[in-house]
């Protein structure tokens, strides 16, 4: 016997499969169909299909202790994919492209004029208790004014089918070689689907990265030299690096395998010798990037990169200090700026939000903590949150405690109901909540995945999507729903 749509319980969130039980949204059924098509038996083959492949291809990510010990994992993924008819997709991808230009502008801003500061639209003092400001930073002027060349901001969806904007991430975003991977898997497991449904690709997200790095090169007309540098296999998202490099044809090299020479130009060891780089694609954090500049005890970093992307013989994705915006307290300034630069109201909203600097909404925070979410200014991967209707009374204390102490480091939002998306539960289905991550390439144009990487708190009941914490992912179809 197959899934039977009528006995899904839909149970007052926004589905985005399943707009009523036992009927599909648009886009959503020939989905329905096939899985209800398919008895246990065939089913727990498409599930048990799906995990061989994630072991043969060695996708995994690594989780770290509160030891300091650390271990692969592979990479938990679900079969069941999340839907997006095309004409909504559309309006989202505008939103973010309207973000992602909004945020360059500040960005550029902050390392020059500072004028949103001078006219009040951002108070000055964020700007000096900001964490991820650099003062390195200022005066330059990288390619096409961009400094967050790859942005992953995550949306959810509320209970009413609002598409908020929940946080942008523009220092070192991760998870596209997952969206990647999970579009190949899903493909193996229902390949008749993918045969006669319209949905949109992303299995060129590699040449678009590539010809995206490629523009931002300080020599022009030539073939670029790009490399993607990471911190090393240790790294949680190592698998990541070594995957979009092997897709875009370049080379994968760790801090050692480049230096800076006497004309502030990056050069890369080869067996024929020197070869100058000219585009970066860092998985660095800032502060590792070059012991001259920043940590003295970094390995990871070049000494003299910062020079040499100073002087414009080399250009960074992401550029150092693009974090200045990766704020959570700045993220909700970013309507304003968007209405400030842009002259245009946003297309994406914001989830509502408290900011506990200052201190009339710092005190509904203390007072509402338990019916909150409290997150730290510049963490991420889970960490740095309290939820308030799930943490114990003892979380809720130490918290406040923390947010009393360094105000500016916290910010809260009220509890979404997130939507959910149908997920193999058994030999059947059951809601469980979803957020999505889109990717959004900005250098000499912009261009945002069809979709993205839809993250999946695989607990009942849960709402923590990221991998570190529990969370797997599905993969996103955008499906042309008219056919055109």
């Amino acid at each position: 016997m197959g899934i039977c749509w009528k006995d899904y319980p839909v149970n007052g969130f926004h589905d985005e499969v399943i707009l009523a039980p036992g009927q599909p949204r648009p886009g959503a059924e020939a989905l329905c169909a096939y899985l209800a098509s398919l008895d246990d038996a065939r089913l727990a083959e498409r599930v048990a299909s799906a995990e061989a492949g994630i072991r043969m291809m060695g996708i995994t990510f690594r989780v770290y202790g509160e030891d300091g010990g650390s271990n692969d994992r592979h990479w938990p993924y679900d079969l069941v994919p999340r839907i997006l008819p095309l004409p909504e997709w559309r309006r989202i991808e505008a939103g973010l492209k309207q973000r992602a230009l909004a945020l360059n502008l500040f960005i550029d801003d902050v390392y020059h004029d500072q004028r949103a500061f001078r006219d009040g639209i951002v108070p000055r003092d964020l700007l000096a208790t900001s964490k991820n400001f650099r003062p390195e930073c200022m005066g330059v002027s990288p390619a096409h004014g961009i400094w967050a060349h790859i942005c992953g901001s995550d949306l959810v969806r509320d209970r009413d089918g609002t598409v908020y904007v929940l946080e942008d991430n523009l220092r070192v975003p991760s998870g596209v070689s997952y969206m990647l991977e999970n579009r190949q898997i899903t493909k193996r497991c229902f390949p008749e689907l993918f045969r006669r449904a319209r949905i949109l690709p992303v299995d060129d997200y590699p040449s678009q990265l590539h010809a995206m790095l490629a523009s931002l090169s300080p020599r022009p007309g030539d073939e670029p030299q790009i490399v993607v540098l990471t911190p090393g296999i240790y790294n949680s998202a190592y698998y990541e690096h070594s995957y979009l490099a092997q897709r875009m044809g370049v080379e994968l090299v760790t801090g050692a395998d480049l230096f800076v020479d006497d004309d502030d130009c990056v050069q890369m060891h080869t067996l024929s010798g020197p070869r100058r780089v000219d585009v970066i694609y860092r998985r660095v954090d800032d502060l590792f990037l070059d012991p001259e500049a920043f940590r003295p005890d970094s390995m990871l970093g070049v000494p003299g990169l910062m020079r040499a992307w100073r002087a414009g013989n080399v250009a960074l994705a992401n550029a150092p200090g693009a974090g200045v915006a990766d704020d959570k307290v700045i993220y909700t300034y970013v309507p304003a700026l968007i209405r400030y630069y842009l002259d245009a109201e946003p297309l994406l909203p914001n989830v509502p939000s408290f900011r506990c600097v200052y201190p009339s909404e710092r005190d509904h925070v203390l007072a509402n903590i338990d019916n909150l979410v409290v997150k730290a200014a510049n963490e991420s991967g889970g960490y740095g949150l309290l939820i308030g209707p799930h943490a114990t009374e003892a979380e809720r204390a130490a918290f406040a405690e923390a947010v009393r102490r360094d105000p500016r480091n916290y910010m809260a939002q009220p509890m979404l109901t997130l939507s959910t998306v149908p997920t193999i539960v058994g030999s059947g289905v059951a809601p469980r909540h979803v957020d999505l991550r889109p990717f959004t390439l900005s250098g000499s144009r912009t261009e945002v995945t069809a979709g993205g990487l839809t993250r999946v708190a695989l607990v009942e009941g849960s709402t923590v999507v990221n991998s570190s914490q529990g969370g797997g992912s599905k993969d996103t179809w955008v499906v042309d729903v008219g056919g055109s």
